[in-house]
C-alpha cells in the first residue's frame, strides 16, 4: 500500500497513526517534499474524477480566483493539482489497482482485515 499526503496534514496523520497502530505496512509518499509526476496525476484521474480529487474545503481551493474555481476543467484542474499539490484532497490510498482518497477508520478495517 501506498500513502499520498503532506506529512504535516492532519487527516494524513490520523491515517498514519491508524495504520500504525493497526499494523499495516505502507509507504508514504510526501508531495510536498517528493513531488507529483503529471504521470502519476494521470493515473488517478482515469480511476478516480478530478473533482473527486479537488479538496473543495481547503483553504488552497478558497484562495482560488472565483473565475478559475466556476471554469475548472479536467484539464485545468490536473494543472493546478501539478503547480499545487496542498489542493489534492489526502490521503490518495493505492492499493493495487484501487485509488481510494480520504481517511475512514472503518472503511479501512474493512480492507486491512
Amino acid at each position: 500500500m501506498k500513502l499520498y499526503g503532506i506529512k504535516n496534514c492532519d487527516t494524513v496523520k490520523k491515517a498514519r497513526k491508524w495504520l500504525d497502530e493497526n499494523g499495516v505496512a505502507y509507504e508514504f509518499h510526501d508531495f510536498k517534499k517528493d513531488g507529483l509526476s503529471s504521470e502519476q496525476l494521470t493515473e488517478w484521474e482515469q480511476t478516480l474524477d478530478w473533482e473527486t480529487l479537488i479538496n473543495k474545503r481547503g483553504t488552497t481551493w478558497r484562495k482560488l480566483p472565483d473565475e478559475v474555481r466556476d471554469n475548472m476543467t479536467a484539464q485545468s484542474a490536473h494543472e493546478i493539482m501539478l503547480e499545487n499539490a496542498s489542493i489534492i484532497k489526502r490521503p490518495v490510498v493505492e492499493r493495487g489497482e484501487t485509488v481510494t482518497v480520504g481517511f475512514n477508520a472503518d472503511e479501512w478495517a474493512a480492507w486491512t482485515s
